[in-house]
């Protein structure tokens, strides 16, 4: 594959990368990794920034931007280089496998399995498709061996979606937590598949690994190199079963935003936190309760919506969901659910919101939508749903 003229700016700066057409992505960020030149893919739609200084041997990605404008990370190839070789040792990965990754190479997670296949002298399989039935038909041309992909896709896969493919040993998911619809998704269409979840985000890389499939409700233990903190306000070690700040150090960690601001990100003496919840159990695994930019108070109560949102996708029917706070003069706020999936009984969703949650923390009010608006990564767009309840952008 030939590079085009697009890529911009000039040489001596980073290289701004347009997510499609597909091919041609490809063969500009292989061949800057190669050169070692700085560069970046931007999502499709999205203008090409300014010319930027570049800094060899680094890359950018961007952040999903599901609550906010989208940020770029910048980080070092050397600490996704050692995640690949993590990988090779817990999957046995060698030259004769084809890794697969679903979405645009804007994405964090695409732009990764198409480096560890390269890294590790394995095939890559980019599919860059919106429409379910089109991936998994792509996926079964390719015959692929691992699969990297989120809850999100696997729940768009698994319905309404026919076929297989027996080809793939394991599927690996992250960007949300594994519930019942991604993992029966992920049973009917990779048979022969072992299924792992991870825990990270494109600041941290992987944070942890669950090898139960999130059956057991926590994210897992420790990705190898990965040590975990839980921390109160004033950065003091909690006990296993308190609630506080997740820290983690690792190699595996992003060096510095190059646009953008995320006033959660902290660091302290090597240890990074993004502003996610949740304590660890005796045994050391890792229990989220959700990001506290997303937290909002319910009548003093704190509400993290992602309880809830998992919930209901632990629920027969549902395809999506999302939990808003819409403002409430005598509480300060009321949860309110976007959902959508079929058939949909609103009023028994409700009553089974308010026996696992409360009256207090359970939505109030429930708003069913053919499809939730959502990023290029799947997930919904909560600026857009935040709109719909008259919050602006």
């Amino acid at each position: 594959m030939t590079p085009s003229n697009s890529m911009q700016p000039d040489d001596a700066g980073v290289a701004f990368i347009p997510a499609r057409p597909l091919e041609a992505a490809c063969a500009h960020v292989l061949e800057s990794a190669t050169e070692g030149r700085e560069f970046c893919v931007i999502s499709p739609g999205r203008p090409l920034p300014q010319a930027q200084p570049a800094r060899p041997g680094y890359l950018q990605c961007e952040t999903s931007g599901s609550t906010g404008p989208a940020k770029r990370i910048r980080r070092s190839l050397r600490s996704w280089q050692a995640c690949f070789e993590t990988d090779r040792d817990l999957w046995d990965i060698t030259a004769r496998d084809r890794i697969a990754v679903m979405g645009p190479l804007s994405n964090s997670l695409t732009l990764y399995g198409l480096f560890a296949a390269q890294h590790l002298g394995a095939t890559p399989v980019v599919i860059d498709t919106d429409r379910p039935d089109e991936r998994l038909r792509r996926l079964a041309e390719a015959a692929p061996t691992l699969l990297y992909t989120t809850p999100t896709q696997l729940r768009q896969l698994g319905t309404g979606v026919r076929g297989s493919v027996g080809s793939v040993r394991r599927v690996l998911a992250g960007g949300g937590f594994l519930d019942r619809a991604a993992r029966e998704a992920a049973a009917r269409l990779f048979p022969k598949a072992g299924l792992t979840g991870f825990y990270g985000a494109a600041e941290t890389s992987f944070i942890t690994l669950d090898e139960t499939g999130g059956a057991e409700g926590s994210v897992g233990r420790p990705y190898p190199g990965v040590t975990l903190r839980v921390r109160d306000d004033a950065g003091r070690d909690l006990p296993a079963g308190e609630t506080g700040t997740i820290w983690v150090e690792s190699p595996y960690l992003f060096d510095s935003y190059a646009a953008g601001t995320a006033p959660d990100t902290r660091w302290d003496n090597g240890f990074l936190s993004v502003g996610e919840l949740g304590w660890l159990s005796e045994s050391g695994a890792l229990f989220l309760a959700g990001r506290r930019s997303r937290m909002f108070t319910v009548a003093d109560r704190n509400v993290f919506p992602e309880a809830i949102e998992s919930f209901l996708l632990s629920l027969p029917g549902l395809t999506a969901a999302a939990v808003l706070p819409e403002p409430d003069p005598a509480r300060g706020n009321l949860p309110v659910a976007f959902v959508s999936g079929a058939g949909l009984d609103t009023g028994a969703l409700l009553a089974a919101c308010r026996q696992r949650f409360g009256a207090g923390a359970a939505p109030r009010r429930m708003v069913t939508l053919d499809a939730l608006p959502a990023l290029s990564s799947g997930k919904p767009d909560l600026r857009a749903l935040a709109a719909l309840l008259g919050q602006g952008a």
